[in-house]
């Protein structure tokens, strides 16, 4: 049992200590290949588990960061929320869920040109990072999500994105019957 003790505070270390999140093949190389890494991580997990700090995963990269209850202690200033225009919130989503795109794909699903600017501002908050190049002609430039956008908005992978049911649930998707039921619409065979 010692030895899992040690090990379990080698990995607390080598975390606490890292100024960005950590994969487990980096604390594995950092602990000269120590074998156990994982569970490790997983016993760190459930101590921290409850505590004002907490050891989480995201994007497989592990870090510490302040129990979500408590960050209000720790902010001085208020922090401007970042605002997105609706084209940036629109392009952000459909990057997410169909990743990688290119800017061809984007403007056929939101069927609307985008400016430079909104793919520009979702970099520049790192939410957004270039991912090569389609092979096809003209070899158009691929987008996809970065971990510090997991990371933003409390996801462990993209696979934690909120599905159809999940959206109508929260009242952000209205089914389509419901949709046309609000509309009113002339029929032109409709006899007066």
């Amino acid at each position: 049992m010692k030895a899992a003790d040690d090990l379990a505070r080698a990995v607390e270390a080598v975390l606490f200590a890292a100024t960005e999140p950590m994969t487990v093949a980096a604390i594995t190389t950092h602990l000269n290949d120590a074998p156990g890494i994982r569970d490790a991580l997983a016993r760190l997990q459930g101590d921290y588990e409850g505590r004002g700090i907490e050891l989480v995963v995201r994007g497989d990269r592990w870090h510490f960061q302040t129990a979500p209850d408590m960050a209000h202690l720790l902010r001085r200033d208020r922090e401007e929320p970042r605002k997105l225009s609706r084209a940036g919130i629109e392009t952000l989503a459909i990057i997410a869920y169909h990743e990688p795109a290119t800017r061809a794909e984007i403007e056929a699903i939101r069927g609307v040109q985008i400016s430079k600017g909104t793919i520009d501002v979702l970099m520049e908050a790192g939410w957004v990072r270039p991912a090569g190049r389609r092979e096809v002609p003209g070899r158009p430039l691929l987008y996809a999500t970065t971990p510090d956008f997991l990371a933003h908005f409390g996801l462990s992978s993209r696979r934690d994105l909120p599905g159809i049911d999940d959206l109508k649930a929260a009242g952000l998707l209205a089914p389509v019957d419901i949709a046309f039921e609000t509309i009113e619409v002339a029929n032109p065979y409709e006899e007066d």
